[in-house]
């Protein structure tokens, strides 16, 4: 139990954090101008904050938790790569089918940043996790 509460709370800190750096740096340059009058202004705090609550545990059932089992950063990796590759590309696939302002070049940026982003948060959540769970 310890460490499943473990798994999520870094992964929800390692995951919120990045992306955090990356919206921060690319939303205006990527996103923006691509999608005009359609984004918000600011930030809405509840579905965002939902979203990363809720994904942070899927990156935790579907990746780290297998890594841990196997004893394997890589599993985390390839897991969580696997995970947000199509997590993003079932978000911008459908935005790209629906939305009229969105181009195949944001899907294709924002499916290579989940898959990226996922990627690099389940495998620093193993590598955490695993050290503290061995030190202790």
């Amino acid at each position: 139990m310890k460490t499943s509460i473990l798994s999520y709370i870094v992964t929800l800190v390692a995951f919120t954090g990045i992306d955090f750096i990356w919206l921060s740096k690319m939303g205006n340059t990527v996103y923006r101008p691509v999608l005009g009058d359609m984004a918000l202004p600011d930030f809405r705090p509840i579905p965002g904050v939902a979203f990363y609550l809720i994904y942070a545990a899927g990156v935790v059932a579907f990746a780290v938790q297998p890594a841990l089992a196997a004893g394997q950063w890589k599993v985390a990796l390839f897991n969580g790569a696997l995970f947000g590759f199509c997590a993003y590309a079932t978000y911008d696939l459908t935005n790209q089918a629906t939305l009229k302002n969105w181009s195949t070049f944001l899907s294709l940026v924002d499916m290579s940043w989940g898959c990226v982003l996922t990627a690099v948060s389940a495998s620093l959540a193993f590598l955490i996790v695993s050290f503290f769970t061995r030190s202790v």
